[in-house]
């Protein structure tokens, strides 16, 4: 086992959870588990038909004390719903923490017909059905009104993204996510993930060169690293340190528990005391949820949403309001 056995009862802690996605290396057949039929209270979207990660693959060096491979997908919406702890992490542990994105390849195609769902309108409800569980705003209508027919478009486009600028790849996943869980857009679409791109300050030219080729190689990458390592499911992070012990967290688990996977490697870590005003958390990031604000500013929902509206009066701040949520950014 390479992770130090005085961890175990940290270690512990991380639990393996199940929920439904798709066999990266082909299509999924009839009886196999619909990828986007995700049960909210696991949190995961899980790969049907592979084994657990054994923690003997070793993955990239660290720079920082703590590694963490991330692997996700830009449609899957648990993975929308640990943002608010993913990014209180990233401030609370910015300097002992380094976080590698990587493509899971959550929808090929619609080769299936399983768990209820057999044709992509019969995703809409369970969609809106995860928003309110997690409190995070999703609308599930885009699989009613322009419905996508794979992942692997836009997880290409991220990895072209990533080709040019690994921060800006990271603003370009928040806003094509953006795109298709409050705006409803089908972000396999050249025209949206051109507009994405724009909006986070990329060479759309180049984009599209490496979108049309080697980044396309970049994902299979991806997909290969990811079946090497075991991931079974998204979200997955993978934490590991200097000397190759790792930690897994796999779904949707609370704040602790991602924490808890720094300090089991790192004991040492020093949390960043950051600045928690409204001014401070839209700087870091210009668009958060009500619940990330909640979450980041360390305040209920109630004051939250108060604090936020009492902003946007004062034309600070913006709302791009949905049926199951709103999303704020700074002006």
């Amino acid at each position: 086992m390479t992770v130090r056995i005085t961890f175990f009862s940290l270690l512990m802690l991380v639990l393996l959870s199940d929920c439904n996605s798709q066999d990266t290396s082909k299509g999924m057949e009839n009886n196999k588990i619909n990828p986007l039929l995700c049960d909210p209270e696991v949190g995961i979207c899980e790969i049907p038909g592979t084994n657990a990660a054994n923690g003997t693959t070793s993955v990239a060096a660290v720079t920082k004390p703590v590694k963490i491979i991330y692997y996700t997908d830009p449609i899957c919406s648990s993975c929308w719903g640990i943002e608010p702890q993913l990014r209180r992490l990233k401030l609370e542990y910015a300097n002992s923490i380094e976080i590698e994105y990587h493509m899971g390849g959550l929808l090929p195609d619609w080769s299936y017909n399983s768990g209820g769902i057999s044709k992509p309108s019969d995703v809409a409800h369970h969609w809106d059905e995860v928003s309110l569980h997690y409190d995070m705003p999703i609308d599930g209508d885009v699989w009613l009104e322009d419905p996508l027919d794979s992942s692997y478009p836009p997880s290409i486009a991220f990895k072209a993204a990533q080709m040019q600028d690994a921060h800006k790849a990271i603003l370009f996943l928040r806003e094509i996510r953006h795109m298709v869980f409050l705006g409803k857009k089908n972000i396999t679409k050249w025209a949206h993930l051109s507009a994405a791109a724009v909006t986070t300050g990329l060479d759309t030219a180049q984009l599209k060169h490496d979108y049309e080729n080697d980044a396309r190689k970049a994902f299979q990458q991806d997909l290969e690293l990811g079946r090497k390592l075991g991931v079974r499911g998204f979200p997955t992070l993978l934490f590991s340190d200097t000397s190759g012990n790792q930690v897994k967290v796999y779904g949707v688990k609370p704040y602790q528990q991602f924490e808890n996977a720094v300090m089991a490697l790192h004991p040492e870590a020093l949390k960043i005391q950051y600045v928690q005003t409204w001014k401070g958390l839209f700087a870091q990031y210009p668009t958060l949820t009500t619940r990330e604000y909640a979450v980041l500013s360390g305040v209920d929902k109630a004051l939250a949403t108060q604090q936020l509206e009492a902003l946007e009066q004062e034309g600070k701040i913006t709302r791009y309001s949905t049926k199951n949520g709103v999303l704020w950014r700074v002006k």
